[in-house]
């Protein structure tokens, strides 16, 4: 891919040591992905903006974080940097870290995961997953909160499950 010997051996060096090349079936994955991207980012932020909405006004929600709401701090820099507040909601359970774990639960469309970011809708408990490494210090993350990717699925059916797993939390 190059024209010049030395950068083709370094090239080479590193293809070798680190694997640092796709094989031809993930390229054509990409290649496929990338042609309804823009269609599934935009349902991933309209599910999002949906179910945040309905948290925003949700009794047992005692914080929620969320761009694409008006009121959010970062609202007037989403707006600016973004075309709109993206998929992933966080919101702390207000009844606390046990009802969090409850209500993770008991989701059945949200599935618990803690690599979020593909078309389903996944959940996670940070506090007990992916920033347990941070508990008693500075960085640590409220044990309550509760981080939602939403997904490409009806809204309709997303927050049913969550309404669902808040009559048990």
């Amino acid at each position: 891919i190059v024209d010049d010997d030395h950068l083709a051996e370094k090239f080479g060096f590193l293809q070798n040591a680190i694997g640092g090349i796709q094989g031809p079936m993930d390229s054509f994955l990409i290649l496929r992905g990338i042609k309804t991207l823009p269609v599934r980012m935009d349902r991933h932020a309209e599910n999002a903006l949906q179910i945040a909405t309905y948290l925003h006004r949700h009794p047992k929600v005692s914080s929620l974080y969320y761009p694409g709401l008006q009121d959010h701090p970062g609202y007037e820099i989403m707006k600016r940097q973004m075309k709109n507040g993206g998929g992933m909601v966080s919101f702390i359970h207000a009844g606390g870290s046990d009802a969090a774990r409850k209500f993770v639960e008991s989701t059945e469309i949200f599935l618990l995961a803690e690599s979020l970011g593909g078309v389903e809708s996944l959940i996670e408990i940070p506090a007990h997953m992916t920033h347990t490494s941070t508990a008693n210090s500075p960085l640590s993350v409220d044990p309550a909160l509760i981080r939602l990717s939403v997904g490409l699925e009806a809204s309709e059916d997303l927050l049913s499950d969550l309404e669902a797993a808040f009559q048990t939390s």
